[in-house]
């Protein structure tokens, strides 16, 4: 790909917009879907909870999350107008269980301790003030919640041709770090690796991910 397409591409991993969002949030959900599970998985989610997904795309793995238990609730919170849109448009019969928020990437739109389990996949690299964004997710979960971050590792991702376009890596120490400065007190961390197809040509690629499971 050329430089111009690369930038377009890692806009668009950030904030997908118009057709080109659309055609980029199925392929990250698809790309994406063996952290997305394996997040889910980490969440252990009983009946009755209530799940915050930050950055849920178009949502396409939400069935897998209310089969998880009886009586879920989930709200999924993002800074993409089209995938807001496309995250309903897709989950249509599952809209009394479900409701997508639309945010500016910042400040959460909900009371403190509302929350019983948050998670999110592959957004990290684009949190503007990481310190201050932990203290919003420290903010909305339960005291005896869980929260799991799962991110790809740097050493993989700063292979990739489009992360030198705006995203911010993370190695599992330089995360420690920055979770050790939050609020939060105990964390257990998790090494994956999974085949994927890459983003910009057709090859099979091993990724290198980590999914974090930090309690308050």
């Amino acid at each position: 790909m050329e430089k111009d397409e690369l930038k377009i591409l890692a806009q668009n991993l950030a904030n997908p917009q118009g057709e080109k969002g659309i055609e980029i949030g199925e392929m990250m959900n698809a790309n994406n879907i063996g952290m997305t599970l394996e997040s889910i998985q980490s969440l252990l989610i009983e009946d009755e909870e209530h799940i915050l997904e930050i950055g849920h795309g178009n949502a396409g793995h939400l069935k897998s999350i209310l089969n998880k238990a009886k009586g879920i609730r989930y709200t999924g919170i993002d800074i993409s107008e089209t995938m807001h849109h496309e995250a309903g448009r897709l989950n249509k019969e599952f809209e009394d269980q479900a409701d997508f928020v639309l945010y500016e990437g910042k400040k959460f739109p909900f009371e403190n301790k509302t929350f019983d389990k948050i998670f999110t996949v592959n957004t990290v690299y684009f949190w503007e003030d990481p310190a201050e964004f932990l203290h919003e997710i420290y903010r909305v979960l339960k005291d005896s919640g869980t929260f799991v971050l799962t991110f790809g590792q740097k050493e993989f991702m700063e292979k990739l041709p489009f992360t030198e376009y705006n995203f911010t890596l993370y190695s599992n120490s330089e995360m420690e770090e920055l979770i050790s400065k939050s609020h939060f007190k105990r964390m257990k961390i998790s090494e994956k690796e999974e085949e994927i197809q890459s983003k910009t040509d057709n090859e099979i690629i091993q990724r290198k991910y980590t999914v974090l499971t930090i309690k308050k």
